[in-house]
């Protein structure tokens, strides 16, 4: 049995392509969520008015590999204490946030929050917002797996 996790870490590229590589990932899609437009293209998007972010469905095996990990693998892809920007791309679709899918992560997102917070790693506190999962709408195709297909392993930001 699989389970889902989501995360909006800014610019989905280099976030996909990050979680992909951890053990225990059978997929990682690139997608919007947490708006109010239905079927939402990625120009729709980039206006700031649809209330998406640029996110990252996770699937992954449970068996292999913890909610928690997944946590940790997203406060290290992105710096949390930025709102609603990351790097030179800024706006609401560039939020940090977690959709929760159940009531464990939301707690387990809940504790690495005050954690990563409680830790001092950070000047600022995380400003991550952690809610409930919405609907996901993929984003279009050439988003998918974007820099794999372009023989890049990140994004030189």
């Amino acid at each position: 049995m699989t389970e889902k996790a989501t995360f909006g870490a800014g610019c989905f590229w280099g976030v996909e392509a990050a979680f992909r590589e951890i053990p225990g990932v059978l997929d990682a899609v690139c997608g919007y969520e947490g708006g109010s437009l239905d079927r939402p293209t990625y120009q729709d998007v980039c206006t700031d008015r649809t209330g998406h972010a640029e996110v990252v469905e996770v699937e992954f095996d449970p068996a292999q590999l913890s909610y928690e990990k997944l946590v940790d693998a997203f406060w290290n892809l992105h710096d949390p204490t930025q709102v609603n920007r990351q790097g030179p791309d800024h706006g609401t679709q560039y939020r940090t946030v977690i959709f929760y899918h159940s009531p464990e992560q939301q707690r387990a997102a809940q504790a690495a929050k005050a954690a990563l917070d409680a830790s001092g790693r950070f000047k600022k506190p995380v400003a991550t917002g952690i809610v409930p999962a919405q609907t996901f709408w993929r984003a279009e195709e050439y988003h998918q797996r974007y820099l794999e297909k372009r023989g890049l392993r990140h994004c030189h930001i």
